[in-house]
């Protein structure tokens, strides 16, 4: 895992078969944003992850890599 590795929201969303444009239309983001996210080129806010979380309907620690 290389250090821009920070969030696991790619794989949460492959393994429940949702698609990036589904997540952007729910958290009313560019799909550009969450393709950034997706691809760790940049991090949503802990509150966005949270947001996140919801959507997604899992706990917020399951989008986090964990660091130990």
């Amino acid at each position: 895992m290389s250090k821009s590795d920070i969030n696991r929201i790619r794989v949460v969303l492959a393994e429940k078969s949702i698609t990036n444009k589904w997540l952007a239309e729910k958290m009313k983001k560019s799909p550009i944003t969450v393709s950034r996210w997706c691809n760790n080129e940049m991090q949503p806010s802990l509150e966005t992850l949270l947001e996140i979380a919801n959507k997604l309907d899992v706990d917020v620690r399951e989008l986090l890599n964990p660091t130990k």
